[in-house]
């Protein structure tokens, strides 16, 4: 058992979330429930047990908007890490140490989860933006107020990453959906 077993009893969950567009906005939401109480992000949630990945991304988008989305593909994996005392708080590894805005406290970092996150990039299909479930806030933004927004630097590069493939891919992914590479 390593020292990080030892020390942390955080169960690891899968998490999807989506970068949404509808022409050339991005769908954002305000969390309403920890973590990050309050700060602005994109769309998701946790994969229930047995639940396809894309049918959770359709879901938690559509819990938490109530937004139909088109899966286009595959963005990037990320991990959210509990962190000890001299670890620079829950990032994946390339994550700056900007991330302050995502590190817990040492009592939360005990039990805090290992999440591993799974985006995609998404197109609007149908509906407004509304807020429920977890989000206090659902609505489309520009891509540079998104970026703006958004707190966490691994989300804003998974959003600007999304923007980079569609603009090398004009009109691709819109009809068949295919895995970004």
């Amino acid at each position: 058992m390593s020292d990080r077993e030892k020390n942390f009893t955080g169960p690891v969950i899968a998490a999807v979330g989506a970068v949404v567009f509808r022409g050339d906005e991005v769908l954002v939401i305000r969390r309403g429930r920890a973590p990050l109480k309050g700060q602005w992000s994109i769309p998701g949630g946790k994969v229930e047990y047995g639940e396809r990945l894309h049918d959770a991304l359709a879901r938690e988008v559509r819990e938490e908007t109530g937004v139909e989305i088109r899966v286009l593909g595959l963005l990037d994996v990320f991990e959210s890490l509990p962190s000890s005392s001299q670890d620079r708080g829950p990032a994946d590894e390339a994550a700056p140490a900007e991330d302050a805005a995502t590190r817990l406290s040492a009592s939360e970092n005990k039990t805090a989860p290992h999440y591993v996150m799974i985006d995609y990039a998404a197109e609007w299909v149908s509906g407004e933006p509304r807020p429920g479930d977890d989000a206090e806030t659902a609505e489309f933004v520009s891509m540079e107020e998104a970026k703006r927004r958004i707190a966490w630097d691994t989300t804003r590069r998974a959003v600007a990453r999304a923007a980079e493939w569609r603009r090398q891919n004009p009109g691709k992914g819109r009809a068949q959906g295919p895995t970004l590479s």
